[in-house]
């Protein structure tokens, strides 16, 4: 915001801003959010990272993750070292995949899906939440299947096996 060094220190000494982090504050009397480290962490990738993978799972609420780590989508161009908490997965991602919520960008519950299916995740963890998407959304089903084979065979063989488990084939 173009505080200098000193500013910063000042406001922090005297109490008008909480030191979140280096060169993030927070005011005292703002109400923490319930995705606030998410929001950190958008900053921290200089607002070029996305909330994905297991983490855009939880955020959604699809399925029962609770991921160890917080799981960030960033640029191939991307160059900083995550710290620990922090895994990146590096890639571009078209606008249509991205939504804004509560302050940070995160991946929609389509892209979240193709994301996590072309992953590790659980087949088990997986199905609850195609099932999930599907029930919120029904056009969920079709889009899946047209878009699995954008994230290669294993993605689509995972999202079909998905689909069949789920009874959603």
């Amino acid at each position: 915001m173009g505080y200098s060094y000193s500013a910063q220190k000042f406001h922090a000494d005297r109490g008008n801003w909480l030191r979140v982090d280096r060169g993030l504050f927070r005011l005292p009397e703002w109400p923490v959010g319930t995705h606030d480290d998410l929001v950190r962490w958008s900053l921290w990738g200089r607002n070029r990272a996305v909330v994905s993978h297991e983490t855009a799972l939880a955020v959604h609420e699809l399925g029962d993750s609770n991921p160890t780590v917080i799981h960030l989508t960033v640029p191939a161009s991307f160059r900083s070292r995550p710290p620990d908490g922090i895994r990146l997965h590096r890639g571009d991602l078209p606008d249509d995949d991205i939504w804004l919520y509560e302050g940070f960008r995160i991946t929609t519950p389509l892209r979240t899906l193709l994301d996590v299916a072309a992953g590790t995740l659980d087949l088990d963890q997986l199905v609850d939440a195609m099932r999930q998407a599907c029930d919120r959304a029904p056009a969920m089903r079709d889009a899946l299947i047209s878009r699995a084979e954008d994230l290669g065979p294993g993605a689509a063989l995972r999202v079909e096996r998905g689909l069949r488990l789920g009874g959603l084939l």
